[in-house]
């Protein structure tokens, strides 16, 4: 199946609902690594789902800006030999990772860091990329993420360092509104001037999320309704790209499924006007 609409992920609160009923949704995306194991609940119920919905397998652990070491080569060609049997047995519409690392010689860290955007780092990361992509048979699409430091060494910003690998690999991106928003709120630039720039056609996917607000910064903890000023950006966003398949995320603090699944109908309403 294609993707085509707004979609929800899908969290535990949520399984029995899907598996009993057909909640109104147009697609369905999970992370990949909670379906690695050759069995399970989690792994049954994605059986059930996907026979109703088109799936988008998103990962968080794949550390694509890791520095190499054998250890770390060895963890990811595990993990990508783990994402290839997936793909295998779910048939996603996309894949996707993050533009991060999560990892150092084997070890993974419960986060997603940045990299430094230099030009060094686009062959290291495009390597990488392109070993998932002949693994996969697939382009995988790669995600602008929430940052909360920066690095002097930096040649390029975080979407030149995109554009850049879409030209190398032939990759596609995942374009994240709402951490667009925090880190132009945290860092100070001009959000609307990154999408203007943007090559209009690299998007595959867009995602919005909620964010919480602290006196020191914006933090991407999705749990909580999308912002008004995200909106703003989203219907941006959407003028920019088109109606590309867009995904609510609702990690921690999960609502209730009516609530998760308004936000995906008010993304879907832009949608429909943008293509109006």
């Amino acid at each position: 199946m294609s993707l085509a609409g707004a979609g929800v992920g899908l969290r535990t609160p949520h399984y029995r609902a899907f598996v009993d009923d057909a909640p109104r949704t147009d697609w369905v995306e999970v992370h990949s690594e909670n379906f690695f194991g050759a069995g399970g609940y989690d792994l049954h119920v994605l059986d059930r789902v996907r026979r109703r919905y088109a799936v988008s397998l998103h990962g968080v652990g794949l550390s694509l800006g890791a520095a190499a070491s054998d250890a770390e080569e060895a963890r990811f060609e595990r993990h990508v030999s783990r994402l290839a049997s997936l793909c295998a047995r779910v048939m996603p519409a996309l894949v996707s990772e993050h533009l991060c690392w999560s990892g150092l010689d084997g070890r993974h860290f419960n986060d997603l860091l940045p990299l430094p955007y230099t030009r060094d780092a686009v062959a290291r990361v495009a390597a990488r990329v392109q070993r998932v992509q002949d693994a996969l048979k697939r382009p995988l699409l790669v995600e602008n993420v929430s940052s909360y430091v920066a690095f002097e060494a930096s040649e390029m910003t975080e979407f030149d360092f995109l554009a850049a690998l879409v030209r190398a690999t032939g990759c596609r991106v995942l374009f994240d509104v709402n951490n667009l928003y925090v880190n132009a709120a945290n860092f100070g630039f001009d959000a609307f001037h990154v999408l203007a720039r943007f090559p209009a056609d690299a998007v595959d996917e867009i995602h919005l999320a909620g964010h919480l607000v602290t006196d020191d910064a914006l933090v991407d903890d999705h749990g909580s309704r999308v912002a008004p000023a995200v909106w703003m950006l989203y219907e941006e966003a959407l003028a920019r790209f088109g109606a590309v398949p867009t995904l609510v995320e609702w990690d921690t603090d999960v609502p209730a499924l009516p609530v998760l699944l308004a936000e995906a109908d008010a993304a879907r309403a832009r949608m429909e006007a943008c293509g109006a």
